[in-house]
């Protein structure tokens, strides 16, 4: 097949316009749907007595909702006009699911760090995510409609700008671009900015294993335990477990058999060099993680393990369900994911990271349920945005901007079509500054709807210290 050359591909991006105008991302579409019949339908199959959990997470401000809340905006955004110009995207790109995380060589980066919903799917479903974030943390941090504008222009126009540089890069340069924090620190519009990375690097240094260690768990004779600290850690055969007895998993009775052929299923899927150096590694805990908004509920694990030197390795084995963006974008047959969830998550962060955890790897556990697995933590740093002001969130919309372009252009080999499709001008960002705080104000409003739902006992929502309550003696 004759390679298409650089001009076509222009044109061809160009050509993309009138299948959906630029100006035409500014609608959210019609809403005719009810949000709490979505959340219902993306809690079913979850630990039962952790959707409440969720809801109450969920229910903190608009902008917690907002993050839980994933299939709404997927829903939302298939009924919009979309690009033809496909390729895998993070499905849930919100402005909390970017930050730094070493790399194998122990090199800090910043990069999108969270691919649940990882799925072929047009690009700006990504941007529009992102942006939409943007203006919902804006309005829950107080800051003027004016700042959150600019908080938009500046995310889509740094993707703009970084997309039409990465259109000039050969396929092994984008292979081996990444946002160090060095960079990081060079492109800082202060010396406050400055300061805040820097000091974000010293955090992550002690982000370790062997630090986890320390605050998690305690000797038990030979072995270390994990403490239970219901309902965000508990064992799930222990006292503190929040199963119900009828669950498949609860009735098998032992953490040793719940996970031994779960994680023998995982070792299949990794280089031999990777099953090799776990072998040094003995199982020594089990328990079950409650994680973030959006998954509370879902199947997460923690195995501690130990090598003969006593150091410890923690391994989180996430459930992998169905993407939302799956679920409402048909991608095709050529495009069509992996039959596994686990692999699509981990194929899908292979191809949008810069650099991903040496093991990663899926699985399949009790119950037919897909799983992936990773290290927990290891070095990884979230940004307290709760204590940003409007330049140091205008420098973060800045670096995620910048991130999702070169994960999309890493991932979907798009760049030049993706350029020639946005253009030079601001259009397409002013059309997406208005689809945002369109699209916040909508957020709003279904977020009034799952509060009367929660406030009149159709959902029940029960915050972490309610639930916690229940343990105490």
């Amino acid at each position: 097949m004759k390679a298409s050359t650089i001009a076509e591909r222009e044109a061809s991006g160009r050509a993309a316009r009138e299948h959906a105008k630029r100006s035409s991302h500014r609608a959210i579409g019609h809403m005719h749907r009810n949000p709490v019949d979505l959340l219902r339908q993306s809690s079913e199959g979850r630990v039962e007595r952790l959707v409440p959990l969720r809801y109450g997470r969920m229910a903190v401000s608009p902008f917690t909702f907002f993050r839980g809340s994933a299939i709404l905006q997927a829903h939302d955004l298939s009924m919009t006009p979309h690009t033809p110009l496909t390729l895998p995207i993070c499905g849930d790109a919100h402005l909390l699911n970017f930050g730094g995380f070493a790399t194998p060589e122990r090199q800090l980066i910043f990069d999108l760090n969270d691919f649940d919903e990882v799925s072929t799917a047009p690009f700006e479903w990504d941007l529009k995510r992102l942006v939409a974030s943007f203006v919902v943390a804006a309005r829950h941090m107080r800051f003027s409609r004016g700042a959150a504008y600019d908080l938009v222009m500046t995310a889509a126009n740094q993707y703009r700008d970084r997309m039409a540089q990465y259109a000039e890069c050969g396929a092994l340069e984008l292979w081996y671009e990444r946002i160090t924090f060095d960079r990081m620190v060079d492109m800082a519009v202060n010396a406050e900015n400055r300061r805040l990375i820097r000091r974000g690097m010293e955090r992550a240094a002690t982000r370790t294993h062997e630090s986890m260690l320390d605050k998690l768990c305690e000797r038990d004779g030979d072995r270390y335990v994990m403490r239970d600290m219901p309902p965000s850690l508990f064992h799930v055969h222990g006292s503190g477990t929040l199963f119900d007895a009828e669950d498949d998993w609860f009735r098998i009775g032992d953490w040793r058999k719940l996970m031994h052929e779960t994680y023998e299923g995982y070792l299949k899927t990794l280089n031999e060099d990777r099953r090799e150096l776990l072998e040094q590694f003995v199982p020594h805990d089990l328990v079950f993680k409650v994680v973030g908004v959006g998954s509370v509920g879902t199947r997460c694990l923690v195995l501690l393990t130990v090598d003969p030197h006593g150091k410890p390795l923690f391994l989180q084995a996430k459930e992998a369900r169905r993407s939302v963006i799956a679920q409402h974008f048909k991608a095709g047959p050529r495009k069509s994911e992996p039959k596994h969830e686990g692999e699509r998550v981990v194929l899908g962060q292979r191809m949008l990271q810069a650099a991903s955890d040496i093991f990663l790897g899926w699985t399949t556990g009790p119950a037919g349920r897909h799983f992936y697995f990773r290290q927990l933590r290891d070095m990884k740093l979230t940004p307290s945005i709760d204590l940003f002001d409007v330049d140091q969130l205008n420098g973060y919309a800045r670096l995620c901007g910048w991130a999702l372009a070169r994960a999309h252009a890493k991932a979907g080999g798009k760049a030049i079509e993706i350029s020639a499709y946005i253009g030079r001008s601001d259009q397409f960002a002013e059309a997406l500054a208005e689809y945002a705080a369109a699209y916040a104000d909508q957020v709003e409003r279904d977020y009034d709807v799952f509060m009367k739902a929660c406030r009149s006992g159709e959902l029940e929502a029960r915050t972490d210290e309610d639930m916690s309550a229940d343990f105490r003696i």
